[in-house]
């Protein structure tokens, strides 16, 4: 059946553009990273785009492994709190919802709960929690931990810690603000609520000291596809970040997520899956295919084997760049898109050196994107919306902002005609932008779905 909703949008965010060496591309600004001036440019190009949102890709952590090659990658070095910038963006722009990433691991629910609701309000409904438990050994040690808590341990901290975000965003019921002179009554007293939480991992009384959110609470986001992730993401999440290396496997992926959100009462359009993928486009493939060029050459080898080493978990600090790979360094299995291990597998039998490897990699190493002209590159994100792998995209530009203007100058106008993509926002808020119901306090009645 063909869709009658629109794709949806976002701009991934790492300072520079998703690509390493990024920031060495003569239209880049080489300050940005400590330049709210250089985020807001990319908020205000994407919010004049009608994209939907912005997304704050996040680690608390600074990054540690080859500090040869590390001094050659700024984005986890040198980068904005998340939740401070937002703050900024959001009394900065009018209609472009702001999403960032907070570990569950690290933080206690009530900081996230009133934070979160305080940019929701200054935002005027436009702000999404990126849920995540992390995944980086490195994030634990600043934290009081050796490392990472076991998989399964985030996550059932993970879902009891969302549990105890929504019951504190549910505090204060719609309409709990009286606002009263004339009787001196501030708010309804029997429509604010204390949560009296106790669990395994939390023990939170609340009341939230701050009136209920103009989107009833932020939107969700989430990202993974392990068995607890999917689960996660059906119970709680609005938007998910998928990373499925190509169409037949996100379209699994988006099925079997939606398939498990009724048993916990939720509509399947109620959840957005939102591939991340990587958009090099240019007049034509000889000009597309020269901007990938153009930054795997800028892209220092060190830079290139540490990205390898990371995929494959083995350090190849010590191999030749014009040797072929040495077989015995190839795990049993990858850490990320077996369909983009294989390949590599492939290209190592067939010869290749390793120097040759980390420049096929370089250019393939989110497993996920497209590289061609605006007619090809609409074709591409119209067959994964019309037959369901995606309702929308998370966009990776390679670099910020021209990446990101070349897509709005070339391939936006071609999703428009095509009757794919909004020519104005529908809303005012993040919510009613991405078409999702108004959430239920526990406490009140239920409310209408956003139109």
């Amino acid at each position: 059946m063909a869709r009658t909703d629109k794709m949806k949008l976002g701009t991934f965010v790492y300072t520079f553009g998703f690509h390493p060496a990024s920031w060495l591309h003569p239209a880049s600004d080489v300050n940005g990273a400590n330049d709210f001036a250089h985020l807001l440019d990319v908020a205000r190009r994407s919010e004049a785009a009608k994209f939907d949102f912005m997304f704050m890709a996040d680690s608390p952590a600074a990054a540690v492994g080859d500090p040869y090659a590390l001094a050659r990658i700024p984005t986890k070095m040198n980068r904005f709190e998340p939740l401070s910038l937002l703050s900024a963006l959001a009394v900065t722009t009018n209609d472009l919802g702001l999403v960032a990433t907070v570990s569950t691991s690290y933080y206690e629910p009530y900081n996230v709960a009133r934070l979160f609701a305080s940019i929701d309000h200054l935002s005027k409904g436009r702000v999404c929690w990126n849920v995540v438990t992390s995944d980086h050994d490195e994030t634990g040690y600043n934290f009081n931990r050796e490392g990472l808590d076991p998989h399964a341990l985030r996550y059932e901290r993970g879902n009891e810690f969302i549990d105890v975000v929504f019951g504190l965003w549910d505090s204060f019921e719609e309409g709990a603000l009286l606002l009263d002179r004339e009787n001196g009554v501030y708010y309804d007293k029997d429509k604010h609520h204390t949560l009296n939480h106790k669990g395994k991992h939390f023990q939170v009384r609340g009341p939230l000291n701050i009136a209920r959110t103009p989107q009833g609470r932020p939107v969700i986001a989430q990202a993974g596809g392990s068995e607890p992730g999917m689960e996660m993401a059906a119970r709680t999440a609005e938007i998910v970040f998928s990373l499925a290396s190509n169409i037949d496997r996100n379209r699994a992926f988006y099925e079997n997520v939606k398939r498990r959100m009724p048993p916990f009462g939720r509509d399947p359009d109620d959840l957005k899956i939102m591939p991340g993928i990587v958009i090099n486009v240019g007049e034509t493939e000889a000009v597309a295919k020269a901007k990938v060029d153009y930054l795997i050459d800028k892209m220092h080898p060190d830079v290139g084997r540490l990205m390898l080493s990371e995929f494959l978990e083995a350090d190849l600090r010590d191999v030749a760049l014009d040797k072929p790979f040495p077989m015995d360094r190839l795990p049993a299995a990858p850490k990320g898109s077996r369909a983009l291990f294989d390949e590599l597998v492939d290209f190592v039998k067939s010869g290749h050196t390793v120097g040759e490897l980390i420049r096929h990699y370089a250019e393939k190493h989110t497993g996920n994107g497209i590289t061609g002209t605006p007619g090809q590159i609409a074709d591409y994100m119209e067959e994964w919306f019309e037959t369901r792998a995606a309702d929308g995209f998370i966009l990776m530009f390679p670099t910020l902002p021209s990446s990101l203007d070349d897509f709005v100058r070339l391939v936006l106008p071609e999703l428009r005609r095509r009757g794919l993509f909004r020519e104005e926002y529908e809303g005012k808020t993040l919510r009613e932008n991405l078409g999702l119901s108004m959430p239920v306090n526990r406490f009140g009645k239920t409310q209408e779905p956003a139109q």
